[in-house]
């Protein structure tokens, strides 16, 4: 594994072993601070596993999922569904070629397979790369107000919102800036063409950040695993923490 940054990827564990295993791989944020509202609407009816990846400027989507499999065999779980919430799901369809891990089932959440708009990604790439600090801590507290607003209705969220303002640091901005540019270079297809445990995907409506009608079509077209494509209205690309009881009564149904 290439040399990483002081932090270690940190793993936390809900539930009784016996219940069926949904591991959360976080987003372009990385880390568990926006996931309470649907973590509340599961726990109890599965073992939900969620996650908060190192702040690295050096991992590639294979570290990625080494450290994954390394933290769940830790914990001793061996097989589980994945649930790639947007560039969690390139860090998923790493894990699921290796064939390292049992995947007992994929979910993209605001996911995607080959980003159907990399030279945007590419280019928001090189704009973290110029922001100054004064403009980060702007941005942070712009968002910290909106978001209060944007999950009114998920206490859980607005509870955490203090923990994900203190953990957008410069090197945070740069790690994110890291993951944009694996996002841009990973074309994981034929993974997903190959894949042989059952596919599902949803996302909100309103999703300027991963076009879902050409995510949608492809699957439908490529990936012969795809079981169902949901789009949830009143929802954006965070479609876990804008709609998180419609999304876990969707996967809690398609899990079982």
């Amino acid at each position: 594994m290439n040399p990483m940054s002081k932090e270690k990827l940190q793993l936390r564990v809900y539930g009784e072993d016996s219940l069926p295993t949904l591991i959360y791989l976080p987003g372009m944020h990385g880390d568990w601070t926006l996931v309470g509202g649907f973590r509340k609407h599961v726990l109890g009816k599965v073992r939900f596993v969620e996650m908060t990846y190192p702040r690295t400027l050096t991992w590639s989507l294979n570290d990625y999922a080494t450290a994954i499999e390394n933290a769940l065999a830790a914990h001793g779980i061996s097989h589980g569904w994945l649930l790639g919430e947007s560039f969690g799901s390139q860090v998923l369809w790493a894990m699921v070629g290796r064939k390292q891990f049992q995947v007992d089932g994929v979910i993209l959440a605001g996911g995607f397979v080959k980003h159907p708009m990399r030279l945007a990604v590419r280019s928001l790439e090189k704009l973290f790369g110029r922001l100054s600090l004064r403009v980060i801590v702007a941005i942070i507290y712009g968002f910290s107000k909106f978001a209060r607003y944007r999950y009114r209705s998920s206490p859980e969220v607005t509870d955490s919102l203090d923990e994900f303002v203190e953990r957008r640091t410069k090197l945070d901005l740069q790690a994110a800036q890291h993951r944009l540019h694996l996002v841009a270079e990973n074309d994981p297809r034929q993974i997903a063409q190959d894949a042989a445990m059952p596919v599902f995907a949803m996302t909100g409506v309103l999703d300027p950040i991963v076009p879902w009608p050409f995510v949608r079509k492809w699957l439908r077209r490529k990936c012969p695993a795809l079981r169902e494509y949901k789009i949830i209205k009143r929802a954006d690309h965070h479609v876990l923490g804008t709609a998180p009881e419609k999304s876990a009564e969707l996967i809690l149904k398609w899990m079982h």
